[in-house]
């Protein structure tokens, strides 16, 4: 099977955003056998997409989009790829709710133009996104897949490893299994000179992405079954472990900030933040995860040295 990439975005095009999310699908489509023959970028224009849509549709087995899944009026990759397919758009229940929630944990209002996001292709298989509000989906037509996936890295990533990467085992002669070790604290440079014969290595594969804040390797084996296949991923995650110590904080956990919540869930605790030059980031991460509302209490972002003083209790000698 072969593929092509389609990045859209205007500010792709413009040089404001690095487009790593090419780098990343391609190396991931290796892995299931499914070679890359070609990778475009397009605008936020409605005809020039429906052009690049069209063009990979009738050169490629499979085409993955992603950006331009938002709720605003320029992003038009649900509704043009639907119109490419002759697919009608449907409201997907599950989708909507995750939605509302997704913005009532965040302290955000929900809007008319937010439902839009739940609006997917009739027929597809819906990709669940717990780290932002537009999900992502799979359409097959005509012995043609399409692949709708977020723009953000910090979305398609664990879209990808959670849902797609699962869903991607069909067009595989071979049983695939992934795991993700979280890693916290020690720079991406420093971990590939740890680990660069792990790395290097055919089968398991060991690819490192870095995140904001942490980096994550993704360990990946083939074999004839799932048992199989993870046994050849076990030794080598125990040896990141080894390698890497008290820095690995989990394996298959999600990320960091899912990772910090299911603990304070799990030891029914709760948690509260106060930043100065972050700017309320922390909380931020926090509050991405869903659910993240039985545990976080409140977040405080304090600039002045009188609100330090007087809401956070910061003594003058320390300001």
């Amino acid at each position: 099977m072969n593929a092509e990439i389609l990045t859209v975005g205007t500010e792709l095009l413009l040089g404001d955003i690095l487009n790593s999310n090419s780098q990343f699908l391609s190396r991931e489509l290796a892995v299931y056998g499914i070679d890359t023959l070609y990778q475009s970028t397009v605008g936020d224009n409605h005809d020039r997409l429906r052009a690049a849509v069209e063009l990979a549709l009738s050169r490629c087995d499979m085409v993955i989009l992603t950006g331009g899944l938002g709720p605003t009026e320029d992003d038009l990759t649900r509704e043009t790829v639907a119109e490419a397919l002759e697919l009608p758009l449907v409201l997907d229940e599950e989708s909507e709710t995750r939605i509302q929630e997704y913005f009532k944990a965040t302290g955000k209002e929900f809007t008319e133009n937010n439902r839009k996001q739940a609006m997917l292709p009739e027929g597809c298989t819906v990709f669940k996104n717990d780290h932002g509000t537009a999900p992502g989906c799979a359409v097959e037509k005509d012995g043609k897949c399409v692949i709708l996936l977020p723009g953000p890295p910090k979305e398609l990533v664990p879209m990808f490893v959670d849902s797609v990467a699962p869903y991607l085992q069909r067009f595989s002669g071979e049983t695939i299994r992934s795991h993700t070790v979280g890693v916290f604290g020690i720079p991406e440079a420093a971990i590939d000179e740890r680990l660069h014969d792990l790395t290097e290595a055919a089968n398991p594969t060991v690819a490192p992405y870095a995140k904001y804040g942490e980096v994550l390797l993704r360990v990946t084996a083939k074999a004839a079954t799932a048992e199989e296949a993870d046994a050849l991923c076990e030794p080598v995650i125990a040896e990141i472990r080894a390698r890497l110590g008290a820095a690995v904080y989990g394996v298959d956990t999600g990320g960091l900030a899912v990772t910090t919540v299911n603990l304070l869930k799990k030891n029914e605790k709760k948690i509260a933040t106060a930043e100065s030059c972050t700017a309320g980031m922390l909380s931020e991460k926090l509050t991405e995860v869903p659910g993240v509302s039985q545990v976080f209490e409140c977040g405080i972002a304090a600039y002045s040295p009188e609100i330090k003083r007087q809401v956070l209790g910061v003594p003058e000698a320390v300001l």
